[in-house]
């Protein structure tokens, strides 16, 4: 009779584990629901329920990498659309409120960062360890497969770092971000349509000369991501004007960018409409706040 109570049990708690294996499969690969939506507030109410459950899924799964990736990515969009750039717009009416939101953006990107790490330590141990103590050299050990996790780490860190400028700490953790996406970029440069690319846009036209940026491998960057996504993704054209085009003080082509990212038609392509509308309400408020940008 024990015996076949253990074995009921057992195969319970199989079936349980089957079960939330499914569920966990179903919500790992479900961001093109969101990424082709076109009511950026409907997503922003629904991502944080969505990203709990996976969260509450990992606990039973701990080494899922879809989810983990999924939660990577999800937490670095959520962050970015909606609390980083939410910050920016209220900065002038209401600074405390602003850094606040900037702090909490800060705490989500890390967190992304931290399921991308544990992500890629599934299959390569003590990767985040040996980041740290050697980027370069660390990923050196990741391969083509990996590069969706290199890709969302590193910018969910890079994000993170731009948001605390004043934390040294934080700020010596910028080549490690940066390896991850360097060393993606040589596994597979046309990954997601160009969006190692557009990461390239911001890091290398963000820095000065004397902290390794340069305009011109921004630009680079700028045409082969274009070239990449056909001219369709708003994302390239913001990116180089709120970089190379305000830190060369290029008024007339920052305007020449942002037009040509809100002359994009989100429904050319469905899987990158949610993208493109977000990146064009950030297109019109760079507009609205060019005196500030170009004294």
């Amino acid at each position: 009779m024990c015996i076949g109570l253990m074995a009921m049990l057992a195969c319970g708690c199989s079936m349980r584990r089957m079960a939330t294996l499914q569920v966990a499969n179903a919500l790992a690969a479900s961001g093109g629901t969101f990424s082709s939506d076109d009511d950026p507030e409907l997503v922003r109410e629904a991502i944080p329920f969505g990203l709990k459950t996976m969260e509450s899924l990992l606990a039973d799964l701990p080494e899922h990498r879809g989810l983990l990736l999924a939660l990577a990515s999800g937490f670095t969009e959520y962050a970015f659309a909606f609390v980083q750039m939410d910050a920016d717009e209220i900065e002038s009416q209401n600074l405390a409120k602003a850094t606040a939101m900037r702090t909490r953006a800060r705490k989500l990107y890390l967190r992304a960062r931290d399921y991308g790490l544990r992500g890629l330590e599934v299959t390569h141990r003590d990767f985040g360890r040996l980041l740290r103590d050697n980027p370069q050299n660390a990923v050196k050990a990741v391969t083509r497969e990996d590069v969706p996790l290199l890709y969302w780490t590193g910018a969910a860190w890079a994000a993170a770092i731009s948001t605390a400028k004043s934390d040294s700490k934080l700020m010596a953790e910028l080549p490690a971000a940066a390896a991850m996406a360097q060393r993606a970029l040589e596994l597979d440069e046309s990954w997601d349509n160009g969006s190692l690319h557009e990461f390239f846009i911001a890091y290398d036209g963000g820095r000065s000369a004397a902290m390794g940026g340069s305009i011109e491998r921004a630009r680079k960057h700028f045409a082969r991501a274009v070239e990449l996504s056909g001219g369709l993704r708003a994302s390239a054209y913001v990116g180089l004007a709120e970089t190379v085009c305000v830190a060369e003080q290029k008024k007339a082509e920052f305007h020449q960018m942002l037009d040509k990212a809100l002359a994009v038609d989100p429904d050319k392509k469905p899987e990158w409409r949610l993208l493109n509308l977000v990146t064009q309400r950030r297109a019109r408020w760079l507009k609205e706040h060019t005196d500030d940008l170009f004294p």
